[in-house]
């Protein structure tokens, strides 16, 4: 926990310490360069260490490789990326499989490795490209990626010809998702400068927040506490939000514990009622969005009646109706 990596477009890799380290016995002077240097040919986009093996992977516009400390070179390097020569931009480790590893493509694809083979597993290709990937921290055969599309895909790396959960809402690209702790619920930053906090097993957001001043999302991650999430924005800002909007920071009394845990009783008692539903689930979101989100209501309900019609005025048989799970993976790669 004393070092860390980093990689960028000038095809290099960096480690550094987290205390300034003394450059000889006989220097006092604190050096705060890096350690040690790696370079290729090319550039990098994305980099993750390995949660438990001195080892850490890279995403390149060539290759995924695997690197150690030790080497001036890689280890280990995937180029065949079931034939395509595309970039790959977000590669990461599985916190529960020590060998494995999954990345995403500028083909559209998502794919799995198996390091201790050496070889690639399995491949899926969406619709659309994926921005961002992040394993789910209490199921580990779980991951989420956010799409060019404006949602965010849950996946069962057991079965990847369709996902699991859509999570919609957002209005632009999803540039970047963060799993809390407990993996139940994750957050998403998005090109529409929002973050939404999405429960698991729901595919609308709990809470939406959003400032006048921030600018497009692209890095977000829960603390390790879950109570807060830090986000990183186009406006060289980082901001700290709660996770629940309406917690009490500091410590309760007694009293107000039991208050709280009462109303949100009621809360859950009398949700299936409208009002309770919509006081409850109302949120202020920026006047672009909600234009932007009722225009998209609209053209889905279009899509669908233009559907329905296909179906209903063609012989039987001949069309068929295929959910929005089996339209979004286009081909699934052995």
């Amino acid at each position: 926990g004393q070092q860390f990596y980093s990689c960028s477009d000038d095809g290099l890799i960096r480690s550094w310490s987290v205390a300034a380290s003394t450059t000889s016995a006989d220097d006092s002077s604190p050096n705060h360069g890096p350690l040690q240097t790696w370079r290729i040919q090319g550039s990098f986009k994305s980099i993750d260490h390995h949660w438990f093996d001195p080892i850490f992977a890279t995403a390149s516009d060539e290759s995924v490789n695997i690197w150690s400390p030790e080497r001036t070179a890689p280890v280990q390097t995937h180029s065949d990326l079931w034939g395509s020569d595309d970039t790959v931009n977000v590669v990461r480790y599985n916190p529960a499989e020590r060998s494995l590893l999954a990345h995403c493509s500028l083909d559209r694809g998502i794919g799995l490795h198996d390091t201790r083979a050496g070889t690639a597993l399995q491949k899926t290709v969406l619709k659309m490209r994926s921005n961002c990937l992040e394993w789910n921290p209490m199921e580990p055969m779980n991951f989420v990626v956010g799409n060019e599309d404006y949602n965010s895909y849950t996946f069962d790396m057991r079965k990847l010809d369709r996902p699991t959960k859509i999570y919609k809402g957002h209005q632009g690209a999803v540039m970047c998702v963060g799993w809390s702790p407990t993996g139940r619920e994750f957050a998403t930053g998005s090109y529409d400068k929002t973050i939404r906090i999405f429960q698991h097993k729901q595919g609308t957001a709990r809470d939406i927040y959003h400032t006048k001043r921030m600018q497009r999302v692209f890095t977000i991650h829960f603390t390790s506490d879950h109570k807060y999430l830090i986000s990183g924005s186009d406006d060289t800002n980082l901001r700290l939000w709660k996770a629940q909007a309406s917690a009490q920071i500091g410590q309760r009394t007694t009293r107000e514990e039991s208050a709280l845990q009462y109303r949100q009783t009621l809360v859950k008692k009398f949700e299936h009622l409208p009002e309770v539903k919509r006081i409850s689930k109302s949120r202020k979101i920026p006047k672009l969005i909600k234009k932007q989100t009722a225009i998209a209501q609209i053209q889905k309900e279009s899509a669908e009646r233009k559907q329905s019609n296909r179906v209903k005025h063609s012989k039987p048989g001949t069309v068929e109706f295929k959910s929005e799970r089996q339209t979004t993976v286009i081909r699934k790669v052995e």
